[in-house]
């Protein structure tokens, strides 16, 4: 099983490059953005409250998150692997993530981090927000919350990772196919 973290701010393409990783390597997404949307879409009790601390930029809280990514990984137990897009973002959820695959036999492969300028991160997630209509990519202040949310509290991770020895850095400009072409390299390193 090979397990990926795509990194990176909002608006960095963690979802656009996990699209090609699927295609690719057969692997299974799992974006927690998408695990709580698709639980704000169905208006449960934990949607309506991941849906007011989202739309004001902040993070849900571990114990929900982490709980939804086992349930996650439990119901798939014959996965290749799984790209994990937009967790973890604290380190607490990467060491409660190392603590769930030990338990599944399992562990992170790498984590590809993608760094991408400030203001092209703003211009993205605006860019998307006309086309999507998501709340929170179409107000400047919240994103730019989201993005200091990730800087003060997420970016510590990649220590976590470097630490083990499985942090892949790439730039993330340009193309999403010459984009994609470090990411590869970085997989295969």
């Amino acid at each position: 099983m090979v397990n990926l973290v795509l990194f990176g701010p909002p608006g960095a393409g963690k979802g656009t490059q996990s699209q090609y990783l699927i295609r690719d390597m057969g692997l299974l997404h799992l974006s927690t953005g998408d695990l709580l949307r698709s639980e704000i879409a169905a208006g449960t009790k934990l949607g309506l409250e991941a849906k007011s601390l989202m739309d004001a930029g902040l993070l849900v809280p571990d114990e929900v998150v982490i709980g939804m990514i086992k349930s996650k990984l439990q119901s798939n137990p014959n996965a290749a692997g799984f790209i994990f897009d937009g967790f973890p973002r604290t380190i607490a959820q990467a060491d409660a993530l190392d603590t769930l695959l030990l338990g599944l036999g399992t562990s992170i492969h790498c984590m590809i981090s993608m760094a991408v300028p400030r203001q092209e991160l703003i211009d993205r997630l605006l860019l998307r927000g006309q086309d999507s209509g998501r709340a929170d990519d179409q107000d400047r202040g919240i994103i730019e919350q989201r993005i200091e949310e990730y800087m003060l509290k997420t970016a510590p991770v990649a220590d976590y990772y470097r630490n083990q020895g499985k942090l892949q850095e790439i730039d993330g400009l340009g193309t999403i196919q010459s984009i994609y072409q470090r990411i590869q390299a970085a997989v295969n390193a």
